[in-house]
């Protein structure tokens, strides 16, 4: 399913239901810096790059670096309807 937009609209109708249903003011993830398919979910869903995570979560038995990203309620005033429609642009840039 890689590259069809799939883990995008989870992330998506995940983050929606984050705001709308359960009352979250915001939502993070971390993500290792290697992983530009997650990286590029993140960036089309309007999450914002916070900083970086020095040793962040031990991987094989080693430690390692993980980028912080974020997106609060009011940076997506459309809800689900808007995440999902940034998940039809490559770019995500909003609407």
């Amino acid at each position: 399913m890689q590259g069809r937009g799939v883990a995008s609209a989870a992330v998506a109708l995940a983050v929606g239901h984050a705001f709308a249903t359960a009352g979250l003011h915001r939502v993070e993830a971390t993500i290792a810096p290697e992983n530009r398919a997650s990286l590029a979910v993140v960036t089309r869903l309007g999450f914002r790059q916070e900083g970086r995570l020095v040793r962040y979560l031990d991987v094989g038995g080693s430690w390692h670096d993980h980028l912080l990203f974020a997106v609060t309620a009011e940076e997506v005033p459309g809800g689900t309807a808007q995440l999902l429609a940034r998940c039809a642009t490559r770019s995500g840039s909003p609407e």
